[in-house]
């Protein structure tokens, strides 16, 4: 069965996309820690983010790479944090998270709800800043 994620790159679901690539999407998180959580997944759908291709694995970090740099402009914070933990859903993915102190990484953390309209903006603007 499809994940989620594979139903998102499919169109199948709709997200709040950051940047895209032949092989890689980056989208928000609707489930955010904090403002401007991303997501990056391979397209290819790989439940454990170490059984991909090592030349994947590489290219999935380099596309991850230029989102989070992308997310540091776009998002005022100190840091963008990174996180694989990958029980969540079975598809890697990566946790891009914008950071202005260290327990805005806490997973144990409820999640925040924010409105349709500030995750399109939050989304338009991280996508302003992405150089592909």
């Amino acid at each position: 069965m499809a994940s989620v994620f594979t139903k998102i790159v499919n169109g199948e679901i709709p997200c709040y996309k950051i940047a895209e690539d032949d092989n890689h999407l980056a989208f928000l998180d609707v489930n955010p820690l904090v403002a401007g959580h991303t997501l990056v997944i391979p397209k290819k759908e790989t439940d454990y983010i170490f059984d991909i291709a090592s030349d994947e694995h590489k290219n999935l970090w380099a596309f991850a790479q230029k989102v989070a740099k992308a997310v540091g402009k776009a998002v005022p914070c100190k840091r963008v944090g990174v996180a694989v933990i990958g029980l969540e859903v079975p598809h890697a993915h990566i946790h891009l998270i914008p950071m202005n102190r260290v327990s805005d990484m806490n997973f144990a953390n409820p999640k925040i709800s924010l409105p349709k309209e500030e995750l399109m903006a939050t989304a338009e603007k991280i996508a302003k800043e992405f150089i592909g």
